[in-house]
């Protein structure tokens, strides 16, 4: 599966992906990086990897324009705003949906960090797109308590087991999330999965569920 450089239009601005897919994946699996991040994830590549080769589509994109991200590299402050990250998720969901090859697909959402939040808030308002939700190390509870029983897509948090205070967060996220979900934890694993072996335990669990959740079935 070959990735191209797309510009994705999106609430209002034009900012920078990469889409890999090819005709007769069932589904695509869209990421929302964390905060501080961009496309250029070393670990969201990893995991698209991953996808890629279990049959799946992916779309990595920037939630920020260029311009943004350098004055929030000063600030911090547009990473922690989930209303515009959700804006951002949701109009690529959307933009996908006027593209040939990817209009009839079912879509899954990756998220990281405070990416988790943008892509749980974007399957509450996207319950008819959005077909399973991955978090990775993600702050669930940021999307907020309303935006979490709205959530209708089977979700999965992943959580590093060296990382207490996430997990804890996940735990409590996952008792207010109306939909059907389960908390994987890798053991050992900090919160950036930087451990052996820790983003292939990773990637594995999303490929398995997009899988599931998109009604294929696994290699």
């Amino acid at each position: 599966m070959t990735m191209q450089e797309v510009t994705v239009a999106t609430a209002g601005v034009e900012v920078g992906g990469y889409l890999a897919t090819y005709p007769g994946v069932p589904g695509i699996v869209v990421f929302a990086h964390g905060s501080g991040s961009s496309r250029h994830s070393p670990r969201n590549m990893a995991v698209a990897e991953e996808l890629h080769r279990r049959g799946l589509a992916t779309l990595l994109f920037d939630l920020l324009t260029p311009d943004e991200g350098r004055a929030d590299d000063l600030t911090a402050e547009q990473r922690f705003d989930i209303g515009l990250l959700t804006r951002r998720l949701t109009g690529a969901v959307d933009w996908l949906a006027t593209r040939e090859e990817t209009a009839d697909l079912r879509v899954g959402l990756f998220g990281a960090s405070t990416g988790a939040a943008a892509a749980l808030r974007t399957a509450a308002e996207r319950p008819d797109r959005v077909h399973g939700v991955v978090s990775r190390g993600g702050r669930p509870d940021l999307a907020g308590t309303e935006a979490l029983q709205l959530v209708k897509s089977p979700t999965l948090l992943i959580v590093g087991g060296a990382d207490p205070e996430v997990l804890q967060l996940n735990q409590e996220a996952a008792d207010r999330l109306s939909a059907h979900n389960r908390i994987h934890v890798v053991p050992r694993a900090t919160h950036l999965f930087e451990e052996r072996g820790a983003i292939e335990e990773v990637s594995d669990a999303a490929a398995e569920w997009f899988l599931l959740t998109f009604g294929a079935d696994g290699d």
